[in-house]
Protein backbone atom coordinates (compact mmCIF):
# COMPACT_ATOMS: atom_id res chain seq x y z
CA UNK A 1 0.00 0.00 0.00
CA UNK A 2 1.10 3.48 -0.97
CA UNK A 3 1.38 6.15 1.67
CA UNK A 4 0.80 9.76 1.02
CA UNK A 5 1.47 12.10 3.59
CA UNK A 6 -1.09 15.66 2.56
CA UNK A 7 0.84 18.92 3.67
CA UNK A 8 -2.46 21.52 2.06
CA UNK A 9 -6.00 20.74 0.83
CA UNK A 10 -4.95 21.64 -2.83
CA UNK A 11 -2.45 18.81 -2.55
CA UNK A 12 -5.14 16.53 -1.85
CA UNK A 13 -7.45 17.56 -4.70
CA UNK A 14 -4.58 17.17 -7.20
CA UNK A 15 -3.32 14.16 -6.20
CA UNK A 16 -6.96 12.71 -5.75
CA UNK A 17 -8.03 14.21 -9.46
CA UNK A 18 -5.26 11.30 -10.64
CA UNK A 19 -7.55 8.67 -9.20
CA UNK A 20 -9.94 9.00 -11.79
CA UNK A 21 -12.60 6.01 -11.40
CA UNK A 22 -11.41 4.89 -7.71
CA UNK A 23 -13.25 4.46 -4.35
CA UNK A 24 -12.37 6.25 -1.73
CA UNK A 25 -13.43 5.38 1.65
CA UNK A 26 -12.54 8.56 4.75
CA UNK A 27 -11.85 7.38 8.58
CA UNK A 28 -11.20 9.62 11.48
CA UNK A 29 -7.86 8.37 12.45
CA UNK A 30 -5.12 7.26 10.47
CA UNK A 31 -4.21 4.49 12.61
CA UNK A 32 -7.24 2.67 11.66
CA UNK A 33 -7.25 -0.26 9.87
CA UNK A 34 -10.06 -0.86 6.62
CA UNK A 35 -11.92 -3.55 8.42
CA UNK A 36 -15.68 -3.86 8.33
CA UNK A 37 -17.96 -2.75 11.63
CA UNK A 38 -18.73 -6.57 12.02
CA UNK A 39 -14.67 -7.30 11.87
CA UNK A 40 -14.15 -4.84 14.46
CA UNK A 41 -17.07 -6.51 16.59
CA UNK A 42 -16.32 -9.59 16.77
CA UNK A 43 -12.66 -9.05 16.96
CA UNK A 44 -13.62 -6.97 19.72
CA UNK A 45 -16.43 -9.48 21.95
CA UNK A 46 -16.02 -12.71 20.14
CA UNK A 47 -12.38 -14.51 20.31
CA UNK A 48 -13.22 -17.78 18.91
CA UNK A 49 -13.20 -17.08 15.26
CA UNK A 50 -14.14 -20.67 14.07
CA UNK A 51 -17.57 -19.46 15.33
CA UNK A 52 -18.03 -16.50 13.43
CA UNK A 53 -19.16 -17.41 10.24
CA UNK A 54 -22.08 -19.18 12.45
CA UNK A 55 -22.44 -15.72 14.07
CA UNK A 56 -22.77 -14.11 11.04
CA UNK A 57 -25.49 -16.66 9.63
CA UNK A 58 -27.51 -16.01 12.72
CA UNK A 59 -27.51 -12.14 12.99
CA UNK A 60 -28.84 -12.29 9.51
CA UNK A 61 -31.59 -15.21 9.93
CA UNK A 62 -32.54 -12.68 12.54
CA UNK A 63 -32.64 -9.37 11.08
CA UNK A 64 -34.83 -11.22 8.25
CA UNK A 65 -37.12 -12.96 10.83
CA UNK A 66 -37.73 -9.22 12.21
CA UNK A 67 -37.13 -6.30 9.88
CA UNK A 68 -40.07 -7.05 7.62
CA UNK A 69 -42.44 -5.54 10.46
CA UNK A 70 -40.82 -1.91 9.13
CA UNK A 71 -40.88 -2.36 6.01
CA UNK A 72 -43.24 -1.91 3.29
CA UNK A 73 -41.72 -4.21 0.48
CA UNK A 74 -40.53 -7.16 2.94
CA UNK A 75 -38.71 -8.78 -0.69
CA UNK A 76 -35.74 -7.07 -0.03
CA UNK A 77 -34.66 -9.15 2.54
CA UNK A 78 -34.59 -12.45 0.27
CA UNK A 79 -31.53 -11.53 -1.70
CA UNK A 80 -28.18 -11.51 0.63
CA UNK A 81 -26.78 -8.33 -0.59
CA UNK A 82 -30.17 -6.10 -0.52
CA UNK A 83 -30.21 -7.48 2.97
CA UNK A 84 -26.41 -6.72 4.04
CA UNK A 85 -26.97 -3.23 2.47
CA UNK A 86 -30.13 -2.64 4.58
CA UNK A 87 -28.20 -3.46 7.95
CA UNK A 88 -25.96 -1.28 7.38
CA UNK A 89 -27.58 1.35 6.36
CA UNK A 90 -29.59 1.20 9.79
CA UNK A 91 -26.24 0.49 12.04
CA UNK A 92 -26.04 -3.01 12.17
CA UNK A 93 -22.35 -4.62 12.45
CA UNK A 94 -21.96 -6.18 8.97
CA UNK A 95 -19.03 -7.30 6.44
CA UNK A 96 -19.42 -4.53 4.15
CA UNK A 97 -17.13 -1.37 4.09
CA UNK A 98 -18.86 1.90 2.90
CA UNK A 99 -17.01 3.41 -0.19
CA UNK A 100 -17.47 6.34 -1.79
CA UNK A 101 -16.88 7.36 -5.99
CA UNK A 102 -16.09 10.80 -4.60
CA UNK A 103 -12.54 11.86 -2.40
CA UNK A 104 -14.67 15.23 -1.34
CA UNK A 105 -17.32 12.66 0.38
CA UNK A 106 -14.11 10.87 1.78
CA UNK A 107 -12.56 13.41 3.12
CA UNK A 108 -15.79 14.34 4.38
CA UNK A 109 -16.01 11.53 6.55
CA UNK A 110 -12.64 11.85 7.29
CA UNK A 111 -12.29 15.02 9.07
CA UNK A 112 -15.54 16.37 10.10
CA UNK A 113 -15.01 15.66 13.56
CA UNK A 114 -11.61 14.44 14.42
CA UNK A 115 -8.88 16.34 16.15
CA UNK A 116 -5.92 14.17 15.01
CA UNK A 117 -4.71 12.82 11.65
CA UNK A 118 -7.42 11.38 9.65
CA UNK A 119 -6.88 8.97 6.56
CA UNK A 120 -8.53 8.58 2.85
CA UNK A 121 -8.09 5.52 1.52
CA UNK A 122 -8.40 5.01 -2.31
CA UNK A 123 -8.82 1.58 -4.05
CA UNK A 124 -8.33 0.97 -8.28
CA UNK A 125 -11.37 -0.37 -8.29
CA UNK A 126 -11.06 -0.48 -12.57
CA UNK A 127 -7.61 -2.44 -12.08
CA UNK A 128 -9.21 -4.47 -9.62
CA UNK A 129 -12.26 -5.61 -11.61
CA UNK A 130 -10.11 -7.21 -14.09
CA UNK A 131 -7.57 -9.09 -11.35
CA UNK A 132 -8.25 -12.10 -9.69
CA UNK A 133 -6.02 -13.23 -5.93
CA UNK A 134 -3.06 -15.10 -6.69
CA UNK A 135 -4.51 -15.25 -10.78
CA UNK A 136 -7.14 -17.47 -10.43
CA UNK A 137 -9.56 -16.98 -13.06
CA UNK A 138 -12.33 -18.95 -11.38
CA UNK A 139 -12.77 -15.76 -8.59
CA UNK A 140 -12.72 -13.01 -10.73
CA UNK A 141 -15.44 -9.97 -9.67
CA UNK A 142 -18.16 -11.35 -12.44
CA UNK A 143 -17.63 -14.62 -11.11
CA UNK A 144 -18.13 -14.12 -7.17
CA UNK A 145 -20.66 -11.12 -7.97
CA UNK A 146 -22.59 -11.76 -4.66
CA UNK A 147 -25.85 -10.01 -6.27
CA UNK A 148 -25.96 -14.00 -8.25
CA UNK A 149 -28.09 -16.43 -6.39
CA UNK A 150 -26.29 -18.27 -4.38
CA UNK A 151 -22.67 -16.24 -4.68
CA UNK A 152 -22.60 -14.52 -1.29
CA UNK A 153 -22.63 -18.03 0.56
CA UNK A 154 -20.35 -19.95 -1.48
CA UNK A 155 -17.76 -17.01 -1.99
CA UNK A 156 -18.17 -14.87 1.49
CA UNK A 157 -20.27 -16.38 4.17
CA UNK A 158 -18.24 -19.09 4.01
CA UNK A 159 -15.26 -17.08 5.32
CA UNK A 160 -12.45 -19.06 3.93
CA UNK A 161 -11.56 -17.19 0.51
CA UNK A 162 -9.34 -14.52 0.37
CA UNK A 163 -11.15 -11.97 -2.29
CA UNK A 164 -12.74 -8.40 -2.32
CA UNK A 165 -15.98 -7.57 -4.58
CA UNK A 166 -16.65 -4.32 -5.24
CA UNK A 167 -20.31 -2.73 -6.66
CA UNK A 168 -23.83 -1.77 -5.40
CA UNK A 169 -26.95 -3.22 -5.16
CA UNK A 170 -29.26 -3.68 -8.19
CA UNK A 171 -31.12 -1.09 -6.35
CA UNK A 172 -29.82 1.82 -4.58
CA UNK A 173 -31.52 3.29 -1.45
CA UNK A 174 -31.27 7.45 -0.92
CA UNK A 175 -28.48 7.31 1.09
CA UNK A 176 -26.14 5.52 -1.81
CA UNK A 177 -27.18 7.65 -4.60
CA UNK A 178 -26.57 10.53 -2.17
CA UNK A 179 -23.08 9.85 -1.05
CA UNK A 180 -21.83 8.58 -4.51
CA UNK A 181 -21.46 5.12 -2.75
CA UNK A 182 -20.10 1.66 -2.96
CA UNK A 183 -19.69 -1.64 -1.26
CA UNK A 184 -16.57 -3.56 -0.80
CA UNK A 185 -17.45 -6.82 0.57
CA UNK A 186 -14.48 -9.17 1.65
CA UNK A 187 -14.53 -12.57 1.65
CA UNK A 188 -12.60 -13.07 5.42
CA UNK A 189 -13.20 -10.96 8.41
CA UNK A 190 -10.15 -11.41 9.85
CA UNK A 191 -7.89 -9.94 7.80
CA UNK A 192 -7.78 -6.06 6.63
CA UNK A 193 -8.51 -5.20 3.40
CA UNK A 194 -5.37 -4.18 2.51
CA UNK A 195 -3.88 -7.18 3.14
CA UNK A 196 -6.48 -9.44 1.28
CA UNK A 197 -5.56 -6.86 -1.15
CA UNK A 198 -2.30 -8.32 -1.31
CA UNK A 199 -3.16 -12.02 -2.49
CA UNK A 200 -3.97 -9.74 -6.05
CA UNK A 201 -1.64 -9.06 -8.89
CA UNK A 202 0.35 -5.76 -8.14
CA UNK A 203 -2.06 -6.04 -5.05
CA UNK A 204 0.68 -3.29 -3.44
CA UNK A 205 -0.23 -0.43 -6.17
CA UNK A 206 -3.57 -1.54 -5.85
CA UNK A 207 -4.09 0.60 -3.03
CA UNK A 208 -3.37 4.04 -1.76
CA UNK A 209 -3.86 5.76 1.61
CA UNK A 210 -3.81 9.49 2.07
CA UNK A 211 -2.95 11.09 5.36
CA UNK A 212 -4.58 13.89 6.46
CA UNK A 213 -3.41 16.32 9.25
CA UNK A 214 -5.27 18.44 11.90
CA UNK A 215 -4.23 21.48 10.08
CA UNK A 216 -6.33 21.10 6.85
CA UNK A 217 -9.03 20.62 8.29
CA UNK A 218 -10.48 24.04 8.87
CA UNK A 219 -9.81 24.93 5.31
CA UNK A 220 -10.61 21.56 3.75
CA UNK A 221 -14.79 21.35 5.52
CA UNK A 222 -14.91 24.74 4.24
CA UNK A 223 -14.09 23.71 0.46
CA UNK A 224 -16.49 20.88 1.02
CA UNK A 225 -19.45 23.02 2.90
CA UNK A 226 -19.31 25.47 -0.51
CA UNK A 227 -20.07 21.83 -2.05
CA UNK A 228 -23.02 21.49 -0.12
CA UNK A 229 -20.90 18.26 1.27
CA UNK A 230 -22.71 18.32 5.02
CA UNK A 231 -24.29 15.64 6.68
CA UNK A 232 -27.67 17.36 5.71
CA UNK A 233 -27.13 16.09 1.82
CA UNK A 234 -25.26 12.99 2.32
CA UNK A 235 -28.14 11.71 4.73
CA UNK A 236 -30.97 13.20 3.27
CA UNK A 237 -33.28 13.12 5.92
CA UNK A 238 -34.56 14.59 9.50
CA UNK A 239 -31.38 12.51 11.32
CA UNK A 240 -29.02 14.12 8.38
CA UNK A 241 -30.16 17.42 8.70
CA UNK A 242 -29.87 17.26 12.36
CA UNK A 243 -26.15 15.82 12.45
CA UNK A 244 -25.06 18.49 9.77
CA UNK A 245 -26.32 21.54 12.52
CA UNK A 246 -22.72 20.71 14.31
CA UNK A 247 -20.97 22.04 11.81
CA UNK A 248 -22.58 24.87 11.71
CA UNK A 249 -21.89 26.18 14.89
CA UNK A 250 -18.37 26.27 13.43
CA UNK A 251 -19.55 28.31 10.64
CA UNK A 252 -19.42 32.44 10.91
CA UNK A 253 -20.50 35.06 8.21
CA UNK A 254 -19.39 38.65 8.72
CA UNK A 255 -21.89 41.07 9.08
CA UNK A 256 -24.43 38.65 9.83
CA UNK A 257 -24.12 36.78 12.95
CA UNK A 258 -27.82 35.32 12.68
CA UNK A 259 -27.07 33.38 9.46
Amino acid sequence: MKIVHITNWNEFVSLTSECDGWAFRGLPDADWQLKSSLSRYLQSFVPDTASWRQREERALRIFRRKAHIYLPDAGVLIDDFRCLALMQHHGAPTRLLDFTKSPFVAAFFALYRTTKSSAVFALDTPTLWRAAPSNDVSLRRELIDPRINGNFERYFASNDKDVIWVGEPEEMDRRLVAQSGTFVMPGVLDKPLDDIIQRYESGGALIKKFILPPSIREEAMLSLYRMNITHATLFPDLDGLARSIGYELEITWPGNRAS
